[in-house]
């Protein structure tokens, strides 16, 4: 199965939320249709069939990537091992 990239799926979080905002505030046409985009792509991308199934898959994703992400002490991907010379 492929994983989305956590980057991507990051911005279209930020997108859906900035989205959802902009139309609470104030309902336009074209607000509305770039949220429909957005819902509908972070659904596909996620392998959800409803918005709270994708966020849901999406927020458990970018959890489970920040848990692998190099630490200061592995920046250099060795684990913190150093060569022995």
């Amino acid at each position: 199965m492929l994983v989305p990239d956590p980057k991507v799926v990051r911005k279209l979080l930020t997108r859906y939320a900035s989205l959802r905002i902009a139309q609470a505030e104030r309902e336009e046409r074209t607000t509305a249709r770039e949220l429909e985009d957005v819902t509908y792509t972070l659904c596909v991308m996620m392998g959800a069939t409803e918005i709270h199934e994708a966020v849901a898959k999406a927020d458990a994703l970018l959890i489970a990537a920040g848990r692998t992400t190099p630490t200061p002490s592995d920046a250099d991907g060795e684990g913190g091992l150093r060569l022995a010379v």
